[in-house]
């Protein structure tokens, strides 16, 4: 089991890592952000992204898959990827994980295996 503070450097240290933090989707606030914040201001990616992980929500409740479980949240943008994962942990309901990636530098699949086992991790 990782804190918050582990996770995050964790997340950091994933190659192409722009900024990382843990937000929670019902008030849109970040609980803790890592990133040099030059690229992207994470409180505002956070709050932004917020809505992204409530409409995804929405719409799986409108297509009654409520038996399925939301693994991550895939943002490409020409120069980014916007990784979005919801902690699935019973301490964990109601948060997730931001993880912004430089496109040129990341390999997606990895990042997106590492990530997954920072979220089993992570202890709230």
């Amino acid at each position: 089991m990782a804190n918050l503070e582990t996770s995050l450097k964790e997340a950091m240290a994933i190659e192409g890592a722009i900024g990382v933090a843990l937000v929670d989707y019902g008030s849109g606030m970040a609980l803790g952000t890592l990133g040099d914040g030059g690229e992207l201001d994470l409180n505002v990616a956070a709050a932004g992204n917020t809505d992204v992980v409530r409409a995804k929500m929405r719409a799986m409740e409108h297509l009654n898959l409520l038996d399925n479980e939301i693994e991550d949240i895939l943002v490409s943008l020409t120069s980014q990827y916007h990784l979005l994962r919801p902690l699935t942990t019973q301490g964990g309901r109601g948060l997730f994980l931001f993880l912004a990636l430089n496109r040129g530098r990341a390999n997606l699949a990895m990042a997106r295996h590492q990530l997954k086992r920072i979220e089993t991790a992570l202890e709230i």
